[in-house]
Formats: structure tokens, sequence, C-alpha cells
């Protein structure tokens, strides 16, 4: 069935990207702590790493993973498995924190009874940044990707259909969420390089949580 995508003036905080995409400015603020701490403790199972692109490059953001199956990238490509590849161990299990904050910002954006199967977990420090990808790794091509901003304010780059179309720049901060699925699923989307800065949750960091379902 379609989602519904609605435009509430009631509902605060909420910026119409496009169909079927929303932005939830604050959503999570106050989770943000606990969220974080969530954070830690997957990181001491699953330590954050700096992937290697098909390519051979290897990426500013640092990274780990909880779900079912985490995304993983090496000379070989990129891909989905259901265990770590630096531990040889099933990735961390998805917090109750982490499912019910992204199933009720999915919910916001009209897609209900969102299953996640992954969340990437980003480590971003000044200067570090994710060129504008579209993300199609999944087999679910509709559910939508939930991304949850922690700590230090960034630049969210928002695009269209094509790597060529004009890009929009969004400033996130702690506790915005980003989402968009179904007629905005293959929308490219990146971010810019981090600037210096300090957070009192985070300090010299931000930290993305990124929801999907991939299966």
């Amino acid at each position: 069935m379609t989602p519904l995508f609605g435009t509430d003036p009631a509902l605060p905080s909420r910026e119409h990207l496009q169909e079927g995409a929303v932005l939830l400015r604050g959503f999570a603020a106050s989770e943000a702590p606990a969220l974080l701490e969530e954070v830690e403790r997957i990181a001491q199972v699953s330590p954050f790493r700096h992937l290697t692109t098909p390519g051979g490059y290897s990426m500013s953001v640092a990274m780990t993973n909880c779900g079912r199956v985490g995304w993983v990238s090496d000379r070989t490509g990129y891909r989905y498995d259901a265990v770590d590849p630096n531990t040889a161990a099933p990735w961390p299990t998805l917090p109750s924190a982490f499912l019910d904050l992204a199933v009720r910002a999915a919910a916001q954006a009209g897609f209900s009874l969102y299953d996640p199967d992954a969340c990437l977990i980003n480590r971003y420090v000044a200067d570090s940044k994710l060129g504008l990808h579209q993300d199609r790794d999944e087999k679910d091509a509709w559910a939508p990707i939930v991304s949850v901003s922690l700590g230090l304010p960034a630049v969210f780059l928002w695009g269209g259909k094509r790597r060529s179309d004009p890009v929009r720049r969004l400033r996130v901060e702690n506790g915005d969420i980003a989402v968009w699925g179904g007629p905005a699923r293959f929308v490219y989307h990146g971010i810019a390089a981090l600037k210096d800065g300090l957070h009192p949750l985070t300090g010299a960091t931000r930290i993305n949580l990124t929801f999907r379902k991939v299966f």
C-alpha cells in the first residue's frame, strides 16, 4: 500500500523536502545521550573502522554496524553481511532504543510498520565527508532510510535522482532526523566536509545513525 505523506501543520519541526522525504527537526534531541551510550556499547564489540572502497580508497568516515546485517565495503565491492569481518562474530543486536526511534520517525514520514535490518553508525571528525551517492545495496527499494544526526552540526547534501541534479545544502543538528523512501528512495545525498567544533555530547565528532530495510 502506498503510504500517505502528510503535511499536517500541527506537526512541529517538520520540513518537507519532497514527496516521500521529510526532515524532522530536533526529533531525537532528548534521546541523544541514551543513543550515544548505546553507540559506545556497540563500538566496544564491533569497533569503528575506516572501510576500503572497491577502488582501493580508504573512507574518511569511520563506521560500524548493528542489527541483523551490517554494511561493509572492501576491494571486492559493497555488500551486507551478517558477520563483522573484523571480529568474525555477528554484529551487535539493534538496541531497542534505536528501533523504537527509527519506527517512530518513519511513521512521521508516512511509512508505517518499519522494520529495519541494519543500522550503520558513522563517526565524522573535522574534514571527513560522505560524497553524493544513492543507497542501492538493499533489496527493499521502497522502505525508507532513517538518518539520525547526533553531536556536531553538519551540512546534509540533498540532490535528485541524477547525480547532475541541483543539490540543496541543509544544516542538520543534534537530534535532527532525515527520512526518505518510496518515490524519494533513490535521491542522491551526502555530507559535506565536517567543520571543526566541539559539542557537549560528542566533543569534536558527529555521529550518524542510518537505518535501512535491507530484505
